[in-house]
């Protein structure tokens, strides 16, 4: 059982004991004076959440939203708004752990299960990996074909330099590769700002999508949707990322030093998701306000919503910056991506390789996928791919939650910092909230429980 060898906190705590830290080249680099003001330690502990909220707004997100807006108004808004806050309390859990046990998920599940649990863990976060790379990628080349008419299969590829920005940034410091995807973060929330205005939507009914709805349970075409936007907001892959970047800070190594890092961590991650859930909604914002009001309730392609926003709202450049948000969003999400391949890559199999090999491995197991798919199904699929990637993504999930509500639940792991009861029963809560959504979804999608 996950803890049962160590006797007490500072037996987990060393990572001479545990083995080599997670991302070594990166590992404790940003100094965080213990003198500093409230302020300026919440500035230097910034970063970590905001590379892990790019997974929450990414391509795949693009295409639940734009598919749940179009088909059903503003009713899914309170599905954003519930995975929004089950991530916040995730993440939370995922810094956590990695800032009290100096070990990312990947490395305590290889730690504390047998080699055939963490193998088959590592199987399953690859093709979680892979879905969500489909959807970055995929992602990334419709918006360059849509700007600039490169064909797609092109655009897959280009996207695999964004291996050569991580190592290029990563050697110059991690605070590069933070602030590169903070602006492109800006970017995207500017660009959907002006989208909102463009739209015009009706307030009063955006704040009613926000009241969760039994019919959404009941609806097997709107709880597909829902799962999607499930499985493209809470995303396995982050709750990997998050217990690893956030080990890139050099606080004290004692209880009130990890206690004060995991208070700015949850600051951090917070602001940032909370930044994600406004543009995820406005996604599905002004998909609602252009397409549903106006009875088009089939747009769930990514290049319809974008040949139709112009001539719909009568706003020139209202494509032209749909375009650039999704060409943002799909290099962020793929740097962030190349760096959760490499750090699940690392924990659960422990390889001992260059660098930059590792990176480019881990980014053609996601790659290759995406070309192969874009090859056989081009543009005319693309869109229901996106959606059924971020299903898949959700029918993962469970198989990295559950191990992080054990571990952090784990008072011989966690010591003083293991969760209170009502965060254990919230985090069990969470689970089973997706335990029962996939279930249900996977009887109506075989025909199970009938229509």
């Amino acid at each position: 059982m996950a803890g049962s060898e160590h006797k007490s906190i500072p037996a987990v705590v060393p990572q001479t004991v545990q083995g080599s830290p997670s991302l070594p080249e990166s590992h404790r680099t940003i100094p965080v004076p213990h003198s500093l003001g409230f302020w300026r330690k919440l500035l230097a502990f910034s970063g970590p959440g905001y590379l892990v909220a790019v997974g929450y707004m990414d391509p795949g997100n693009w295409a639940t939203d734009l598919a749940g807006g179009s088909a059903f108004g503003y009713t899914l808004l309170s599905v954003i708004l519930l995975s929004n806050l089950m991530a916040i309390l995730l993440q939370t859990l995922s810094a956590k752990l990695g800032i009290v046990t100096g070990r990312d998920l990947a490395q305590a599940c290889r730690d504390h299960y047998p080699k055939s649990v963490s193998f088959s863990l590592w199987v399953l976060c690859e093709i979680a990996i892979c879905a969500c790379d489909l959807a970055e990628v995929i992602g990334s080349a419709i918006a360059l074909n849509l700007l600039f008419k490169i064909p797609l299969v092109w655009g897959v590829c280009l996207t695999a330099l964004d291996v050569l920005v991580v190592m290029f940034l990563q050697n110059k410091g991690f605070r590069y590769l933070e602030a590169l995807v903070i602006g492109l973060i800006l970017l995207i929330g500017g660009c959907f700002l002006l989208e909102v205005i463009f739209s015009k939507p009706e307030f009063a009914a955006v704040l009613g999508g926000f009241a969760p709805k039994l019919e959404i349970v009941k609806n097997p075409q709107m709880l597909f949707i829902a799962i999607g936007i499930l499985g493209a907001t809470v995303m396995p892959h982050n709750l990997y990322l998050h217990s690893s970047i956030v080990q890139t800070r050099k606080y004290e190594q004692t209880p009130a030093g990890k206690r004060e890092a995991i208070k700015f961590a949850t600051i951090d991650s917070t602001m940032a998701l909370m930044f994600a859930l406004f543009i995820n909604a406005a996604i599905l914002i002004v998909s609602a306000a252009t397409f549903h009001t106006r009875g088009q309730n089939d747009i769930a392609e990514i290049q319809d919503a974008y040949k139709l926003l112009s001539p719909t709202l009568g706003v020139g450049v209202a494509s032209a910056v749909f375009a650039i948000a999704l060409l943002a969003s799909g290099q962020n999400s793929t740097l962030t991506g190349t760096l959760a391949g490499q750090i699940v890559m690392e924990g659960f199999l422990n390889l001992r390789i260059r660098p930059w090999l590792r990176r480019l491995i881990t980014r053609l197991i996601a790659i290759v996928p995406a070309v192969i798919v874009t090859i056989l199904y081009g543009e005319s699929g693309s869109a229901k791919l996106l959606v059924i990637s971020q299903v898949i993504l959700s029918l993962q999930l469970s198989f990295a939650v559950i191990p992080l509500i054990l571990f952090t639940g784990n008072r011989k792991l966690m010591g003083e910092f293991v969760n209170a009861r009502w965060i254990k029963i919230l985090a069990w809560l969470i689970a089973a909230i997706i335990v029962v959504l996939n279930v249900k979804f996977l009887l109506d999608f075989f025909g199970v429980t009938g229509k």
